[in-house]
Parts: C-alpha cells; sequence; structure tokens
C-alpha cells in the first residue's frame, strides 16, 4: 500500500551484539581465510590500520552539504477545516493524517472545526518562492512558515498541480538562502542521497541513503516517474527536498511505501526535471493544463494478454473504458482496443500512454494507434482539456451501458462462477450501486480456477474480454468465443470492494 506521510509509532526492537571468546583459542569468521578477492573489494584497508576510513569517493561526512543547504528548507504547518463529529478522529483528504479535535472547538455559529497538519519545503528563489507537495497545502486555508533560523512567516499559495503533487507558495522578504533543480546530471542507482525534512515535527532533520532505483510508475495519475530512495523518510518529510552529493536537488520527497506507516526504506521523490518544469509554470501564475482524450487505460499482466490472444509480453494499454462524447469516442476509439502508440511512438504500458497524451496541449492533433479484432489502425482525436483529478476521481465506476434484464432469483454457472442479473435484490444483497454494470457472482464451485483465484458471491463481472456482460448468456458466449479462439483464458474486469481489477480466468480442463 501507498502512503503519503502515514505513520505508526511502535517500539523499536533493539539489537545486541555479543562478543564470544573461547579460552587460549580464536573464532573462526567466514571469509577469515585467503581466498579469491570479492568484486566489491577495490580499495585497501588505510596503512594507518583504520578499517573505517572511507575510500576514495565517498564522502567522510555529510555535514559540510547539510550545513550549505538547510538553510533553504523549511517547515510548513497548514490549517485546514473539517466537519466531523466532535471528539472524533477523522482524516483530512489529500493530508491522510488523523486527528482528535479538542473538544468545544466548535462555535456557537456552528462553524466548521479546523485541524492542523505539517509538512517540508524549500526556497527556490531569493524572493520567497517555496516548492513543496500539493497534498501538504491542498485545502489549506492558512499556511505559516517556519525557517532553520527561528523566524515563523505567512505564506499564501501561488499555485498547485494534483496531478504531479507539487505545488508553490510564497513568503514575503528579498534575501532568503535557495537551492537549485539539478537537471543536467542524472542521479545513478546506488547514487548517495541526503533528504532533509521536518519528519513528526522535528525540523531540520537529515538522512542518507542511496538511489535505489529509478522511473518508478506508482502514480495512479502517470505523471511521475518517481526515484525510488532509501534515505528515511516519514510523516512530515513530504515536499522536503532530496540533494545529491553536492547538494543539488535532484528530487523533491512525495511518498512512502510501508506496511506499517513509518519508514522502511522504501521512499519516492518527484524528478527534479519534472518538479522544476511544473513549479516554473505555476510561478508565473500559469494553470497546469494537460491534454485529455477521454479514455480509462489499463496496463495488464503476461497472463491478461495471453488471455486477449496476444503474446505474453505484448507492449500496450487496454482500453477499458471510452467517455461518451469525448475526444477519443467521436474519433471512433472502442472499449477493448489495445493502444499500442501515440503520435508515431510506442507505448509499453498504461501509464506511458497517459504521459504522452498528457504532453499534448489542448486542442492538439493526437494520433492514437490501436490495435482492433488484430488489425492496426489510427485515429485522429482533437485533444480536449484534461479535468481535475477530483472531477476524474468522481467519475470512476460509473460504466457505460444498463444493469442485466434477468429475472429476479435467475442464476446459472459458467466456468465454476454462479453468475446473476444484477437487479434491485442483488443490489440490496452485496451493496452494489446503481452505477455498476455487469452480472453479481452469487456462488463459487470449490476446487475450480475461479475459486483458487479468490471469487467470491457479491463480485460483480463488468466486461469479459471485448464484450460488456450483463446475463449469464453474455458471459457465456464471450467464454465460448475465446475457447473457440484457441485461448487458455479469458480476461473478466471485476469489481470487488477494493476497485475494478482485471483477473484472467484460466478455463477448467475438460475431464
Amino acid at each position: 500500500m501507498l502512503k503519503r506521510k502515514e505513520f505508526i509509532l511502535g517500539a523499536a526492537a533493539g539489537l545486541t551484539l555479543a562478543a564470544a571468546a573461547t579460552a587460549g583459542g580464536f573464532m573462526s569468521w567466514p571469509g577469515a581465510h585467503a581466498e579469491p578477492q570479492a568484486v566489491n573489494r577495490i580499495t585497501p584497508v588505510p596503512a594507518n590500520g583504520d578499517a573505517f576510513t572511507p575510500p576514495p569517493g565517498a564522502p567522510s561526512s555529510f555535514a559540510t552539504i547539510f550545513e550549505q543547504v538547510a538553510p533553504a528548507v523549511v517547515q510548513i504547518d497548514v490549517t485546514v477545516k473539517v466537519d466531523q463529529p466532535q471528539g472524533a478522529a477523522f482524516q483530512i483528504p489529500g493530508l491522510p493524517f488523523q486527528f482528535v479535535p479538542p473538544q468545544g472547538q466548535r462555535g456557537q455559529d456552528d462553524e466548521p472545526r479546523t485541524a492542523q497538519g505539517a509538512g517540508s519545503g524549500f526556497f527556490i528563489s531569493q524572493d520567497g518562492y517555496i516548492v513543496t507537495n500539493n497534498h501538504v497545502v491542498a485545502d489549506a486555508t492558512e499556511i505559516k512558515v517556519k525557517m532553520s533560523d527561528g523566524r515563523e512567516l505567512p505564506a499564501r499559495l501561488i499555485g498547485r498541480d494534483p496531478g504531479t503533487d507539487l505545488a508553490v507558495i510564497k513568503v514575503e522578504g528579498n534575501d532568503f538562502k535557495y537551492v537549485s533543480f539539478e537537471e543536467t546530471a542524472q542521479p545513478r542507482v546506488g547514487d548517495w542521497v541526503i533528504a532533509v525534512g521536518n519528519p513528526f515535527g522535528l525540523g531540520g532533520t537529515a538522512t542518507a541513503g542511496i538511489v535505489s532505483a529509478k522511473a518508478r510508475d506508482i502514480d495512479p495519475s502517470g505523471y511521475n516517474d518517481y526515484i525510488q530512495i532509501d534515505a528515511a523518510i516519514n510523516r512530515g518529510n513530504s515536499g522536503g527536498p532530496t540533494f545529491d552529493i553536492y547538494g543539488r536537488v535532484i528530487g523533491v520527497n512525495s511518498a512512502i511505501y510501508s506496511p506499517t506507516g513509518g519508514s522502511v526504506g522504501i521512499g519516492f521523490a518527484i524528478p527534479a526535471e519534472t518538479a522544476k518544469s511544473i513549479t516554473e509554470r505555476l510561478m508565473r501564475g500559469q494553470a497546469i493544463e494537460r491534454g485529455y482524450v477521454g479514455l480509462g487505460l489499463r496496463s495488464l499482466s503476461p497472463d491478461g494478454w495471453e488471455a486477449l490472444g496476444q503474446p505474453k509480453d505484448f507492449k500496450g494499454a487496454y482500453i477499458e473504458t471510452v467517455t461518451e462524447d469525448g475526444p477519443a469516442a467521436r474519433a471512433g476509439a472502442r472499449s477493448g482496443d489495445l493502444l499500442v502508440a501515440v503520435n508515431g511512438e510506442a507505448v509499453a504500458n498504461s501509464q506511458e500512454a497517459t504521459r504522452r497524451v498528457g504532453a499534448a496541449r489542448p486542442g492538439d492533433t493526437i494520433r492514437l494507434e490501436v490495435v482492433r479484432d488484430g488489425r492496426r489502425q489510427t485515429l485522429n482525436v482533437r485533444s480536449g482539456t484534461r479535468p481535475s483529478e477530483d472531477q476524474l476521481n468522481a467519475e470512476e465506476g460509473s460504466g457505460p451501458g444498463k444493469p442485466g434484464q434477468a429475472q429476479p432469483g435467475q442464476s446459472d454457472t459458467v466456468e465454476g462462477l454462479g453468475v446473476g442479473a444484477l437487479n434491485s435484490s442483488a443490489r440490496s444483497r452485496f451493496g452494489i450501486p446503481e452505477s455498476v454494470t455487469g452480472v453479481v457472482v452469487t456462488s463459487v464451485t470449490p476446487g475450480t480456477p475461479a475459486a483458487r483465484l479468490g471469487f467470491q458471491p457479491g463480485f460483480v463481472i463488468t466486461r469479459a474480454n471485448e464484450r460488456n456482460v450483463s446475463t449469464a448468456d453474455d458471459l457465456r458466449a464471450a467464454v465460448a468465443a475465446a475457447k473457440q479462439a484457441g485461448r487458455p483464458s479469458i480476461l473478466l474486469f471485476v469489481r470487488t470492494p477494493q476497485g475494478v481489477s482485471p483477473v484472467p480466468l484460466k478455463f477448467a480442463e475438460d475431464k
């Protein structure tokens, strides 16, 4: 699970190293004997016997770098309005902290309560412009900046971009220490990094590590190729800078991957190239507009592509939904098409396709190359303007078509799945909204491939390969077509309480 600034405090287990000795003897450790030298033994131990002196190329300390950049890093405190029952814990959209407000905060006029959050940021200009994360300042009614010298200044929002999770705020003044983004020198996996920020309200905290990986596709919006680092990032680090060994900003800390909520050494930073481009536009007062064609895209697993009759190493994006009367719909795009190129450049997955479309300007003509019924064709789409992330999220789950028309209680078994129509009784029983279409799973035959995949009553099959389904006969026909085409499985789009997922269902062997 991907978490932004969430944390859990728990007991830290201590490690104790015990040294043992034997009377008149010695301990023999692995590697103590003469062996061929390991490939990482590049530099001999110094003659002075200090085995912990860093070899050439490694820093003896990060202190000089920290002293140089720390004055440019700030703590950002925000106040947001919330409307929750008095005394209850709650979570703020965009700021996933849990707060327990003091009793009596709501006034006689029934005004909304306020809550506080904190993050990090850094100056990128002498005249007071500060970069941070969008999720730090989104919906803030008050923003304050605490500097390393103890000053506390009010700030105002200049602009924000939910698509990349970046924002710019400003304080008044003209003599601030600032840092700059590094674009020309790309960090490599294994390079040193330093993260500076405000974890848990502990301002001016520095942590160090390395670049663990690059170009991580963890962003649902698809606009960031995140840098993965193992320098500790915790709640409050969001919006702070990641520096290289020369004190250059190579990223903006934004997210962590954690099963507990605290740092486990997997953090993600927005690359400097993206951050510089977006923040410069925000500083100029420009709105961040991106191209939009109205397609819901999916990246599929190798088994998913095989279920569609493609090679397992197929590259592209599956078009799951087409917005009614949207730009792509007017150009002839269909659900079930396979998007393989944008403007003549091949795309490997849905994230890459989203970035290519988003890079277009509203009004541009975008050439989408799709595979349909085994044939490749080009659709010329006039780009629209991408709606806000909130608008897109509100539209999720509202697919085309009408619910199945089967009679109440009617059910049939297809590939080990008992399925029935989404009538009012089924919707009430399983809590399925009216906007959801498809067939509902009512039973699962034990020992079948469907059972091994974890299908449960209440799941909804919305689509099978290239077909929308609304009855058991629709699903059975899709299965028959896939078998006739010699495919070993069928790709089902299944709605669960966690959302809609593509699931390749292998066919049971005939007995």
